[in-house]
């Protein structure tokens, strides 16, 4: 019997050495498939697509119209329109020049008024000086892109715009040497500014209420400090967000996708962080770059900087998801590999780009803290 022991402690032995293999390769295999079952979108579909040759694709110029009575009106009215009583504290507006800050106003303006897909957004003759100039309809261009661009990026609850059906007017009136112009954005020949699925005030309205009820529910639990929202918002759209695969469900790249349909791909998640964020009063931003995967493949991808004791750290909640893998337990290590990152840890597979379309304005990103928080 003695001569047992000794073996029996052996096999013991062995069979706790197999099992504590077996618990590290599940977390190598979660670390590996957290990583690699996300195949990011070619490109995000939140921003103005761009022709090759031309930064305004979005622009309509009507024929202009020689007035050679001073007393003919052709159907507007020759006003500047003032948004300048709009007090806006946003991060990309702030990095705007004065035109692009005009356009973005007249949208925070008529931000209600815009559900409808189809209301006329008058900036009047604001843009008069610049129009008169050589390239001036190009330059408006780039300065309503970029208006675009940031507000978009700056507000996730305007969700259901799409870019790429709205379309900035130029209407020329000439008397004699004297241009006068007058701008305007609005649907052009589409049903509407829209995206596809929605397509009346009342369902965004709808959908809002919806998107309103989740966030109620999530900020109710918030505390007074700002780590722990940080932690309780990251954890939440990990636990219930499913990484959308396909990259073809509807609303997969917005906050509704997000925080209702529970699907999303990587800008969803993003986007949804920041809207979060702003509920509860912590500075945020999203994030456009580039991702390299544990392949090495460098793919689009989306994330986030959040502010902690005045200091700016990344955010991945996409990446900190295990997609792909059954519910569970999983490594605590991978839940929060991309969780207030500093720049040594975060820039090794993540590459801030600070451009939206190719060719569009360059942003500023905050700086991040060096060191992980």
């Amino acid at each position: 019997m003695k001569n047992r022991i000794p073996s029996i402690i052996m096999f013991l032995v062995m069979i706790l050495i197999i099992g504590v293999c077996g618990i590290f390769v599940n977390i190598i295999l979660q670390e590996f498939k957290s990583m690699q079952t996300i195949v990011e979108p070619e490109e995000f579909k939140t921003t103005i697509s761009v022709n090759e040759n031309t930064t305004n694709k979005n622009i309509e110029i009507p024929q202009d119209e020689n007035n050679v009575l001073d007393d003919i009106n052709n159907g507007y009215t020759q006003q500047e329109e003032n948004y300048s009583n709009i007090s806006i504290n946003k991060y990309f507006y702030s990095q705007l020049d004065d035109y692009s800050k005009t356009i973005y106003q007249a949208f925070e303006q008529n931000k209600e008024n815009m559900k409808t897909g189809t209301y006329k957004v008058e900036l009047g003759n604001s843009f008069s000086e610049i129009l008169d100039t050589e390239n001036g309809q190009d330059k408006l261009g780039e300065y309503y892109q970029s208006a675009v661009e940031a507000y978009t990026y700056d507000n996730p609850d305007v969700f259901y715009l799409s870019p790429n059906k709205m379309y900035l007017n130029i209407e020329t009136t000439t008397k004699g040497r004297n241009n006068t112009y007058y701008v305007y954005v609005n649907n052009g020949n589409e049903t509407n500014y829209l995206i596809d699925e929605f397509s009346s005030k009342e369902q965004i309205n709808e959908a809002l209420e919806k998107i309103q009820q989740v966030k109620n529910s999530i900020v109710e639990n918030a505390t007074g400090d700002t780590y722990d929202n940080i932690k309780m918002v990251h954890d939440y759209l990990v636990k219930n967000i499913e990484y959308d695969t396909t990259i073809s469900k509807d609303n997969i790249y917005n906050i509704y996708g997000a925080l209702v349909n529970g699907e999303a791909v990587c800008e969803g998640y993003a986007r949804a962080f920041k809207y979060l964020m702003d509920n509860l009063d912590i500075p945020c931003t999203l994030v456009i770059g580039k991702g390299k995967n544990s392949q090495g493949n460098t793919e689009n991808h989306a994330w986030n900087y959040v502010q902690l004791s005045d200091t700016w750290y990344a955010v991945d909640s996409t990446w900190d998801d295990p997609v792909g893998y059954n519910e569970g337990w999983f490594s605590q290590v991978t839940r929060y590999k991309y969780f207030l990152k500093g720049s040594n840890d975060m820039n090794i597979d993540h590459q801030a780009t600070g451009r939206f379309t190719e060719g569009g304005k360059l942003y500023n990103y905050p700086e991040l803290s060096v060191e992980n928080y």
